[in-house]
C-alpha cells in the first residue's frame, strides 16, 4: 500500500497489538509473562471472545492454545471452519493470577482494546465464550443456560453467546450443547451470506 492509502486491517491490528504489549493500565501487567492480544484473520466473518488468557496462553502469547483451545479447534472442525479463518481474542489481554475471573477494573482497562479489535475486524458474528465475556460485551447478567446458542442482532454484528470450551472440559454434559451451538453458528453464517 502506498503511504497515502488507508492501512489494512492486518496493519491496524498489528499496531494495536504493539500498544497492548506495552500496556500497564491495570495490575495484571505486573504478573503477566506475555500479553495475549488475539490472533486470526483480520477480516474474519467470526470473532470469538473469551474471558482471559490461561497459563498456556500466558506462556505462548496466543489465545486458546491449551486444553480449551484444543476443544475450540475440534468445535471449529465440526462445522468445517478453519481456525485461521476466524479471529480469537479475550476480554482481558493478560492472564489473571490463578486463572480467576477478571475483575471489573481489569475488564474496563482492556475494554477499549476489545472495541478497537471489533471495529477493525468488523465481523459478521461475534461469539462470546462464557458468561464473563458476554457480560463484558453487553453488560447483561443473563445466565448462560438461558441464552447460549441464541443469536441476537446488534447494530453492526450478530451476537451469539456460547458456553466456554473450558466449561465443557469441567462439565462433560455441556459438550453436546456446545457442539449444537456451533451448528447454530454455521447456520448463522450461512444466513448472513
Amino acid at each position: 500500500m502506498s503511504s497515502g492509502s488507508m492501512e489494512s486491517s492486518r496493519d491496524l491490528l498489528a499496531r494495536l497489538h504493539r500498544i497492548i504489549a506495552a500496556c500497564g493500565e491495570c495490575d495484571l501487567a505486573a504478573t503477566r509473562t506475555r500479553t495475549v492480544p488475539g490472533e486470526g484473520d483480520p477480516d474474519a466473518d467470526v470473532m470469538f471472545i473469551g474471558e482471559g488468557p490461561g497459563a498456556h496462553e500466558d506462556a505462548q502469547g496466543r489465545p486458546f492454545c491449551g486444553p480449551a483451545g484444543a476443544l475450540l479447534d475440534e468445535l471449529l472442525a465440526s462445522i468445517d471452519l478453519p481456525r485461521d479463518a476466524v479471529f480469537i481474542t479475550n476480554t482481558v489481554k493478560c492472564r489473571p493470577p490463578g486463572n480467576r475471573t477478571p475483575l471489573p477494573t481489569e475488564v474496563d482497562a482492556c475494554a477499549g482494546y476489545l472495541r478497537h479489535q471489533v471495529r477493525i475486524v468488523a465481523p459478521k458474528v461475534v461469539a462470546t465464550l462464557g458468561g464473563p465475556a458476554l457480560r463484558a460485551l453487553t453488560g447483561g447478567t443473563h445466565p448462560m443456560a438461558s441464552v447460549h446458542g441464541m443469536p441476537v442482532q446488534r447494530r453492526y454484528f450478530t451476537l451469539l453467546p456460547l458456553y466456554h470450551p473450558a466449561a465443557a472440559l469441567h462439565k462433560g454434559d455441556l459438550r453436546p450443547a456446545l457442539f449444537e451451538d456451533f451448528r447454530r453458528l454455521r447456520e448463522c453464517l450461512e444466513g448472513l451470506r
